[in-house]
């Protein structure tokens, strides 16, 4: 397996060597000391940005995804910005799945829309593996950035096999995930095919980001909490946790985030994360106690807080900077994604807050 560019976990007990694996968020992800509390924020590249709007204004998502200079010019768009400690590349945790031959789009104000969803081990088999060729625009963007980027690290993600598999079955967004859990407790046998299916196509995705240059590499479990604690680890954890596996030895920390997954941070980390992402509703310092000290966390300010006043704002970012210093490791970021409405500039605000507030 491919190792990365980006130099030898701090668990390997050798120092890092300058680049963006001497970065502080590299370094905090590996719970090492750093300068200054890192932060970077989720869905940072985005509809909070006039110029993403602008650049994004006649282009699909899909089509803008596969477009190696798009890619490379919205991810950086944050970055120059805010000023913040890493980039995330800009894709959408359903390209792999189209690479893997699913016919679906993503509908503006809908999401992803499946046009056959999977329900039976015939349609589960005509979803195909991938390959680094089928994504090659990806391994273009990620090495285009790379460079671009210079001491900044990049942070290369996908979705969890429990998510992608949640749209499959539905064929789109769910609040309830019915058939979900309907597939899961009535037709195991399909659920852990269709799961296991996919978790071969996002380690291949994530080790061609890996093999094309970033520094991290962050696992978006969106909807596990839908799911109670005994089902995650019973339908989902040994599928994540094959993911995760796998990228063990590319040198890279993992980071395994979802939302409402209280009950289930523990488990998230045992999956095999070195980060774990905490949403807003649970305390970082209560989030570690459930962790364990062997990982890093990374979060959690509430994306409604950003439409406060700034005096409100900036007490809640020094709280959650208090509270992460329980943990071995924090990395700064809201407990989900950037909300289209966000004013980019109180992003560049709490950015230069956290740097200024938590400098050692």
């Amino acid at each position: 397996m491919s190792t990365a560019t980006t130099g030898s976990p701090a668990r390997d007990g050798e120092p890092v060597t300058g680049g963006p694996a001497d970065s502080p968020f590299v370094r905090a992800c590996w719970r090492r000391p750093v300068p200054h509390t890192p932060v970077w924020f989720m869905r940072q590249a985005g509809r909070s940005l006039p110029e993403y709007r602008e650049i994004r204004a006649e282009v699909g998502m899909l089509d803008s995804c596969r477009s190696p200079e798009l890619v490379t010019e919205i991810t950086l768009q944050p970055v120059r910005r805010h000023g913040v400690d890493a980039a995330i590349l800009f894709s959408d945790i359903v390209v792999p799945l189209t690479a893997a031959g699913v016919d679906l789009d993503i509908v503006p104000g809908t999401g992803p829309v499946v046009a056959e969803p999977v329900r039976t081990l015939g349609e589960v088999d005509r979803i195909r593996p991938i390959t680094a060729a089928d994504v090659s625009y990806v391994d273009e963007a990620v090495r285009m950035l790379v460079a671009e980027l210079g001491q900044t690290p990049l942070i290369g993600f996908a979705g969890a096999p429990f998510t992608l598999a949640s749209y499959l079955v539905e064929g789109g967004p769910s609040r309830t995930h019915s058939r979900t859990k309907a597939l899961m407790y009535g037709a195991p046998q399909v659920w852990h095919a269709l799961c296991a299916r996919l978790a071969e196509i996002t380690l291949e995705f994530l080790l061609v980001q890996v093999r094309a240059g970033v520094s991290a590499v962050q696992l978006f479990d969106s909807w596990a909490g839908a799911l109670s604690e005994a089902d995650y680890r019973r339908f989902v954890m040994p599928h994540s946790s094959v993911v995760l596996a796998g990228l063990a030895d590319t040198g890279v920390p993992r980071i395994h985030f979802g939302v409402g997954t209280a009950e289930l941070l523990a488990a998230m980390g045992e999956a095999g994360a070195d980060v774990v992402g905490v949403d807003w509703r649970t305390p970082l310092d209560a989030a570690t106690v459930r962790i364990g000290p062997d990982r890093a966390v990374q979060g959690n300010l509430d994306p409604c807080l950003l439409f406060a006043p700034w005096p409100v704002i900036e007490t809640e970012v020094r709280r959650i900077l208090t509270q992460g210093q329980v943990a071995p490791g924090h990395v700064f970021n809201l407990g989900h994604g950037v909300l289209p409405e966000t004013d980019p500039d109180v992003l560049t605000r709490v950015a230069a807050l956290v740097h200024e507030a938590s400098a050692r």
